[in-house]
């Protein structure tokens, strides 16, 4: 069956997500509603419908002029199996000792023990490794256990598909790994990835929004805290970083621009944090930070 998309642009989160709930109300009512600030700098936010009948042109007209957007771009998409086609078409990912592979790619995991290989599949969840800030991600990882650091409890805030997690618990067989989410569908995911990489006993799983679950305020201070979300959450996060994280610890933050670092590392300063590294990818940056004694 083929499905549709609508999205436009606009200045500022207030009118984004009240055209986002107004969009609710459609007739026929999309099926999802996607409301995110572009990360270019310019101010502007996307809203998206997903709608599997045509949506009306004339209500999205109005919509689009009663909150000062942009005229919305509809899109008619085929009906695709867009997840099988993305595992046929992502190659494997190496991020220092790191393999990530789907599994049709089952039959190019090196023979090397020195590797370690991670079976994550494309799904409904952030983190194949391909993206530049997992792969930020991992690298600093590997470079920590590779300067001897042993940290003995981790959680991985905004896990998606649980790679970070189950890098860490490769990295440290002994350490306390966590893996949290906001989202119970990524979290659904983490746990499929878990039980494919043997790892379903090792790694607790949970749906969670940053750090105030009980579950994680239990485990605390956290040797090492992973967080590759988005720079606004990473700002807001700051504060319940310091507090989480032993003296001594670390964190590593990615999910931000490169342009964005700088404000994220300033609240992080104020938190008690001091920069040990920091990886450019492309556009996108990976902070690596040590918690003050």
């Amino acid at each position: 069956m083929d499905s549709f998309t609508a999205f436009t642009t606009l200045p500022g989160p207030g009118p984004a997500e009240a055209l986002a709930a107004a969009m609710d109300g459609m007739t026929p009512a999309p099926e999802g509603i996607g409301c995110f600030e572009i990360e270019d700098g310019a101010g502007l936010w996307e809203v998206q419908g997903y709608f599997t009948a045509a949506p009306d042109a004339a209500e999205l007209a109005i919509l689009a002029a009663a909150f000062g957007a942009r005229p919305f771009a509809v899109s008619e998409l085929p009906a695709t199996d867009w997840v099988a086609h993305v595992q046929r078409e992502l190659a494997p990912v190496e991020a220092g000792r790191f393999f990530l592979y789907g599994s049709h790619d089952a039959g190019r995991v090196p023979a090397d023990p020195g590797r370690i290989a991670l079976l994550i599949e494309a799904s409904m969840a952030f983190g194949t490794g391909h993206h530049g800030t997992t792969k930020g991600c991992l690298l600093a990882l590997d470079r920590l256990a590779a300067a001897g650091v042993t940290p003995g409890r981790v959680v991985d805030v905004g896990c998606g598909t649980a790679v970070l997690a189950m890098a860490a618990a490769r990295l440290w067989p002994g350490a306390e790994v966590l893996a949290s989410d906001i989202d119970p569908v990524a979290i659904e995911v983490a746990v499929a990835n878990l039980a494919a990489n043997g790892l379903g006993g090792r790694i607790g799983s949970l749906v969670a929004a940053g750090l105030d679950h009980p579950a994680i305020a239990a485990r605390r201070p956290f040797d090492l805290i992973l967080a590759n979300i988005l720079a606004g959450p990473l700002v807001a996060l700051a504060p319940d970083l310091g507090r989480a994280v032993a003296a001594g610890g670390r964190v590593i933050l990615s999910g931000l621009l490169a342009i964005q670092a700088d404000d994220v590392l300033a609240v992080c300063r104020a938190a008690g944090f001091r920069p040990e590294a920091r990886d450019n990818l492309g556009e996108w940056a990976t902070l690596t930070l040590v918690r003050g004694q």
